[in-house]
C-alpha cells in the first residue's frame, strides 16, 4: 500500500510512499486515505494525526503523476456523471470529515494536490527544504474542489491568487503569511511535528475535538451568533464530560490529569 501507517502512542501517524516518483499522487491514494482515516477516527488510543511524505522521496508529494495518461483524462461526460459519488472520498472532503486534530509536516515539495492536502490539514509543520506550489492553471485546469477559497481562508485573497497562479511559496515565506505554523530545520521536522501533537494529546480529547469542530464549522458560517450559539450547545456537552471534571480537579490538585475521552 503506498500511504504508510503507525501508531506512535496517542499519535497516527500517516506516510505518502512512492519514493521512486517523489510521493506522487496515485488513485490508490484516496481509498486508503479514507480507509486509514476511518481506523485512526475508530480507535480511541489515536487523538491526533501527521500527514508527511516518505523522506526516501525527497517531498511531501510531487502531486499528480503526469507520467500517467490518465492522469487528467475525461471520456465522457456520462463517466463524470457517474463518478460523482466517488467524490465524497477525496482526500480534502475525507479529512474535513476527520473528526481529530492533524497535522500536515511538509518535508519537502508538496505540489498540486500535495499542496492542497496540507492546508486540508489543521495545522503545518514545515521543513525549510519546504515548497508549495499550485501548477494547475499551467495545465489547462485549475486547483479543484474549493481549493483556492479554502486556501484564501487561511492567507487571504491575494497569496491564493498568486499561488494558484503558479507563484512558488517557501517555507520562511509559507510562514510569514501564516500558511505554515512552524518552520524548522529539516532534520528536526518529525521531532517538532511530534511535539506539537503530543502537546495536542496531553488535552481532553473531548474538547480537542470540538475546539476543531466549532473552527471549521464556524468559518462555514455567514452568521457569528449561529457559530456562537451552537458552540454553547458544544460547551454543555463538555461541562458532562468525565474528562472535564478530572482536569478541573487535577488542576486544584496540584497535579497531572489523566484522560480517557469520557
Amino acid at each position: 500500500m503506498p500511504l504508510l501507517y503507525e501508531k506512535r502512542g496517542h499519535v497516527g501517524v500517516l506516510t505518502f510512499s512512492r519514493p521512486e516518483v517523489r510521493n506522487a499522487w496515485c488513485e490508490e491514494f484516496y481509498e486508503a486515505l479514507r480507509l486509514r482515516l476511518e481506523e485512526a477516527d475508530a480507535d480511541p488510543q489515536i487523538r491526533c494525526l501527521i500527514l508527511t511524505g516518505d523522506e526516501a522521496g525527497g517531498a511531501f508529494s510531487a502531486g499528480a503523476d503526469l507520467k500517467n495518461p490518465k492522469t487528467h483524462t475525461l471520456n465522457s461526460s456520462a463517466e463524470f456523471i457517474l463518478n460523482l459519488p466517488k467524490r465524497r472520498h477525496h482526500a480534502f472532503r475525507v479529512l474535513d470529515d476527520f473528526s481529530k486534530p492533524t497535522i500536515a509536516a511538509v518535508n519537502g515539495y508538496a505540489i498540486g494536490i500535495g499542496c492542497i492536502v496540507t492546508y486540508s490539514c489543521d495545522l503545518i509543520v514545515a521543513s525549510d527544504r519546504a515548497e508549495w506550489r499550485l501548477p494547475q492553471v499551467r495545465l489547462g485546469i485549475l486547483p479543484a474542489q474549493g481549493a483556492l477559497v479554502r486556501l484564501a481562508r487561511w492567507v487571504g485573497k491575494g497569496h491564493a491568487m498568486r499561488l494558484g497562479m503558479g507563484f512558488p511559496l517557501k517555507a520562511a515565506e509559507a510562514h510569514q503569511i501564516g500558511l505554515a505554523q512552524w518552520v524548522v530545520p529539516h532534520a528536526e521536522l518529525m521531532t517538532k511535528a511530534m511535539e506539537v501533537a503530543e502537546h495536542i494529546c496531553a488535552h481532553p480529547p473531548l474538547s480537542s475535538r470540538l475546539a476543531r469542530e466549532s473552527l471549521n464549522q464556524g468559518l462555514n458560517m455567514p452568521d457569528l451568533t449561529d457559530a456562537a450559539l451552537l458552540d454553547l450547545y458544544r460547551f454543555l456537552a463538555l461541562e458532562g464530560t468525565e474528562d472535564k471534571a478530572e482536569s478541573h480537579k487535577a488542576w486544584r490538585e496540584g497535579r497531572k490529569p489523566e484522560f480517557k475521552g469520557r
